[in-house]
């Protein structure tokens, strides 16, 4: 439930609607709407009992919130949030690119991919550390060795870090080295991470898992938020399907039910969606044409030697064509004034 507070009310009419919630034992959130403030209710709402807000001064209005996620939805949070990576904002209009190896392999490969992400204009650094993959003969990467590259590279470039947690136990170890933590496709709904992350203090990249509905995916994103941490940016990397031409099948409707359904913002990841490098490009800028508020593209510095991803991983030769083309689509749309319809 959220309580819509008239445009008049003072600060002693929403500290008064405030200790009300937080006497029967529930949680208030107080955000800023359009024009109103808006506190929100956490919690078993029949705790409240027979209290009427409308009675109170200064309440305009109560509204049920229908979605089993409360924290991440629009209705609890009407304005579409805007999350602040170390001073690298995600969903204020501006795309952000994360870029970089599938896997970090050694410093020098590390190193060279970040150089050449840094100059084609992305903003974030991204590459494995600790690797799920499916075989367990596959490379699993270099573990907090390949945090300490990430960190190096960061320090070298200013590139911001996002790199993929995959146990609870090396949520602190990431943290400590990481700008924004990723929870990957495996991990959407491992319940126990989520919550982890949720205290970590650190933004979060929460990728779709491999055949989540759209409901599930903000379920899941409502577990870190109900930790305490509303910095949640959500990553559309392709669901599975029957079919096999791709990797994946990329579900850029998802962008448009995101938009509608949450005010988180949300990026698209091409290369695990198409799982081809020759279909990244036109899959970027389609995403960024729906609305996406970022993406996450695999660049290597000679991908036909990664050990993980190679054949959707782009070229530095590439990977700049593409850059240059999100940018010129990006002004293109802000300079024709073209946004997405009111959702």
């Amino acid at each position: 439930m959220v309580i819509i507070m008239n445009p008049e009310a003072t600060a002693e009419n929403i500290k008064a609607v405030i200790s009300t919630i937080e006497d029967a034992g529930l949680e208030a959130k107080v955000m800023d709407g359009a024009s109103q403030r808006i506190v929100g209710v956490i919690g078993d709402k029949r705790k409240l009992g027979d209290v009427t807000f409308e009675a109170m001064d200064g309440v305009e209005k109560t509204v049920a919130i229908s979605k089993s996620y409360k924290l991440a939805s629009r209705e609890f949070h009407p304005r579409s949030s805007v999350v602040d990576v170390a001073g690298v904002k995600i969903g204020d209009g501006t795309p952000v690119v994360m870029s970089g190896p599938c896997a970090v392999e050694s410093r020098e490969q590390l190193f060279e991919a970040a150089d050449i992400v840094k100059k084609a204009g992305a903003q974030f650094l991204r590459g494995g550390a600790y690797k799920p993959r499916t075989s367990p003969y596959s490379f699993q990467g270099l573990e907090e060795q390949g945090l300490k590259f990430l960190a190096e590279a960061r320090e070298r470039t200013g590139l911001k870090v996002v790199t993929e947690v995959t146990t609870v136990e090396a949520v602190d170890r990431v943290a400590a080295y990481a700008d924004m933590l990723q929870i990957g496709a495996r991990n959407m709904q491992n319940f126990g991470l989520l919550k982890a992350v949720g205290k970590a203090g650190k933004p979060v990249l929460l990728k779709r898992g491999l055949a989540a509905t759209i409901d599930e995916w903000l379920n899941a994103a409502e577990y870190i938020m109900n930790e305490g941490n509303p910095d949640v940016v959500l990553c559309e990397r392709g669901i599975r399907t029957y079919e096999t031409y791709t990797r994946n099948t990329l579900d850029l409707s998802a962008v448009a039910a995101v938009k509608h359904l949450s005010h988180l913002p949300i990026i698209v990841d091409p290369s695990h969606g198409t799982g081809k490098w020759r279909m990244v490009q036109p899959m970027a800028y389609a995403a960024i044409a729906a609305g996406a508020d970022g993406l996450m593209i695999e660049m290597h510095p000679n991908p036909a030697k990664a050990l993980s991803d190679g054949p959707q991983s782009l070229t530095p030769e590439h990977f700049e064509r593409v850059m240059n083309g999100v940018k010129k689509l990006a002004a293109f749309l802000r300079e024709e004034q073209i946004a997405p319809m009111e959702l």
